[in-house]
């Protein structure tokens, strides 16, 4: 039937309010897999320093009855350094947006300290997977993880390994090498390296892509089949086709898929091999608000903000499969 003329319709209101949730939605994860793996310890300079030693390689210790003592030199350890990066992220609210019911409130104080607090987390894990050297001076830069790696890893075709240069005390960007996909050889062969140089490889962290390539080594012939026990009621059946764990000759991983190494195909490329006894964050400032902001409009201003760094305690512990297809089978 046809509308009666007059009828007022709710296309012609201009006061109704949207049908909002006020509960907003972060779409952004929060999850920050080698941060929240590593220690977490303090700093007192922006520049912390650490020494870092090894065990002579095994070999023949055969010594003739009665013979006198010959003493060896002492090989004094390698002091290694970091720098502190400052991070921030800041907001600026009208007073009187402040005090306007929204929906949501999304644009409050609360809500952005929040939030903010969340996105200074992620850009510290971003940090750690970068590909950055390090960097002194006023804007400091701390050497991410693969520029540290020079010992267990497995490169494409022309890439060479970064780590750290005790003359500058300056960790040194790797090359990039020849993508290719991840497969099982290479897992092993990062294994297998860190096994021989004493690292105790626990987890492995990952782009998601690199993660579901992961699942399809369960079809390699050289794996044990895998089984899932349903219930006996019939009431669901399931199928699966994932793996968090791999049991390996030089022993057993857990793979974490790393939404933040899939935010560029930079970072994707690598996946790290990681001895949580091997690797902290530092901090020389704890991410905090700052709250002598000054005032100075008709305007609420915030800033949270924090300095810390990487320390790898010994690169030996650590283990990089470089040059992968990190976003697809082809980048």
């Amino acid at each position: 039937m046809a509308v009666l003329t007059n009828t007022f319709q709710t296309t012609q209101a201009v006061g109704n309010r949207e049908e909002l949730s006020d509960v907003v939605s972060r779409i952004t994860p929060e999850d920050t897999p080698i941060y929240s793996l590593i220690e977490k310890g303090k700093c007192t300079t922006y520049h912390p320093e650490w020494e870092t030693d090894e065990l002579a390689a095994p070999g023949a210790n055969i010594r003739e009855e009665g013979e006198e003592y010959a003493f060896g030199a002492i090989t004094p350890p390698k002091r290694l350094g970091n720098y502190t990066q400052i991070m921030r992220k800041d907001w600026i609210i009208s007073a009187t947006q402040e005090v306007t019911a929204e929906a949501g409130n999304v644009q409050k104080r609360k809500y952005q300290k929040l939030k903010k607090g969340v996105e200074i987390r992620k850009d510290v894990e971003f940090a750690i997977v970068d590909t950055n050297a390090t960097v002194a001076g006023s804007t400091r830069e701390f050497g991410s993880l693969s520029t540290w790696i020079a010992s267990n890893a497995s490169r494409g075709a022309g890439g060479a390994n970064g780590g750290f240069n005790i003359g500058t005390g300056l960790t040194v960007a790797p090359t990039d090498g020849t993508q290719r996909p991840f497969t099982k050889a290479i897992l092993d062969s990062v294994m297998q390296q860190g096994y021989q140089n004493g690292a105790n490889f626990r987890h492995v962290s990952v782009s998601p892509y690199v993660k579901s390539v992961f699942v399809t080594f369960m079809s390699d012939s050289n794996v044990a089949p895998f089984r899932y026990a349903v219930s006996q009621g019939g009431e669901r059946n399931t199928i699966v086709a994932t793996a968090d764990y791999y049991e390996g000759p030089f022993g057993t991983v857990m793979i974490h898929p790393n939404r933040v190494q899939a935010v560029n195909g930079g970072v994707a490329r690598n996946a790290f091999f990681i001895d949580t006894d091997m690797l902290s964050f530092l901090w020389l400032r704890q991410i905090q608000e700052d709250r002598d902001v000054a005032k100075t409009g008709d305007a609420d201003k915030g800033v949270i903000i924090g300095e810390g760094t990487l320390k790898v305690h010994n690169e030996r512990g650590l283990g990089v499969a470089a040059d992968l297809f990190g976003l697809s089978s082809a980048s």
